[in-house]
């Protein structure tokens, strides 16, 4: 009979928790790369990016998802359904509960939803991540870890596992990474090595002109801007193969806003701010294609976009 336990294993962890608890932070620190768009606004990711972990013994693919909410628009909804749909298709659930804040309506919310899919015949085992951990003393986070088994409770259920981690510092994140792989099946990998990401690249082009438009702008802005690519192309002559330069992307950006206002607050006083946004955007851009780019951004309204059907499937929702 064979000892060797080292058996590879392979599949789908999805991180799920209100806005802004720390989910894309830690697909990247889990990644070790940014894959996922970070901001301090809520409600920052709008679509799954996958964060893919490579190990000798096992391949992790997290599926980042927005965060689920009550929702208050159509937007919300078809948000929150991308979420439920997500999660009745990974092997294990890291749900994540920032120890700064209190363990609220939105987590209890979140946790009921859970609850269905912690039973049954394809019963999918969740772990409590206890996110943000610099941020509090020892003695707030053991207080707050009180709280997170009470929750479980609350659910009629039991968490798999209970993980305080801090992405800002590394802090337990190799442990939780070893906890989420536990909980998956046998099998080869999923994706080639070196893989980072199965997002396409125009997807996360949009998600960094995204981030770059959020910082520092008003808090009604996040729910109000889309982003779409227009195109990405090579510019005609503007690369030498022979003596390995690269041509230069021309890439083109929409960012749709549902007021005239929020147009001005994105372009800024004479195209200051849009200028600051391009600049920020195109380093992440040039990062992520290896190439250098010209980006050209152009801000337009899309009158009441998040309610609007016909308008959110333009925009590819």
């Amino acid at each position: 009979m064979s000892d060797d336990t080292t058996e590879h294993r392979s599949g789908f962890a999805c991180l799920v928790g209100r806005p802004n608890s720390g989910k894309s932070t830690l697909t990247n620190a889990l990644v070790g790369q940014k894959v996922a768009i970070m901001s301090a606004r809520p409600q920052t990711t709008r679509h799954t990016i996958r964060g893919i972990v490579h190990r000798e013994d096992a391949q992790l693919v997290l599926v980042d998802t927005p965060g689920l909410h009550r929702p208050r628009t159509l937007l919300g909804e078809r948000l929150n359904d991308l979420v439920r749909d997500t999660l009745s298709e990974v092997d294990v659930i890291a749900f994540c509960l920032p120890a700064d804040q209190k363990v609220g309506p939105g987590d209890r919310y979140i946790a009921a939803q859970l609850a269905e899919l912690m039973t049954g015949r394809r019963a999918v085992p969740v772990v409590a991540v206890v996110t943000k951990a610099d941020l509090v003393t020892r003695a707030e986070l053991m207080e707050h870890l009180v709280s997170v088994d009470r929750l479980a409770n609350a659910v009629d259920r039991e968490w798999a596992d209970i993980v305080p981690v801090s992405a800002k510092d590394g802090y337990q994140v190799e442990e939780l990474e070893a906890v989420l792989i536990s909980h998956l099946p046998a099998g080869p990998d999923l994706y080639p090595d070196g893989e980072l990401t199965d997002e396409p690249e125009a997807v996360m082009v949009a998600e960094l002109v995204r981030e770059a438009a959020l910082e520092g702008v008003r808090d009604e802005l996040p729910h109000s801007l889309a982003v779409v690519v227009d195109e990405i192309v090579e510019r005609e002559g503007s690369g030498d193969p022979e003596k390995g330069k690269p041509a230069l992307l021309d890439v083109r950006v929409n960012l749709f806003v549902e007021r005239d206002s929020q147009k001005a607050i994105i372009i800024g006083r004479g195209g200051s701010r849009l200028r600051t946004v391009g600049t920020e955007a195109r380093r992440g851009i040039e990062k992520l294609l290896g190439q250098r780019v010209y980006l050209d951004l152009h801000v337009k309204v899309a009158k009441d976009w998040q309610r609007d059907p016909k308008q959110l499937r333009k925009l590819g929702f």
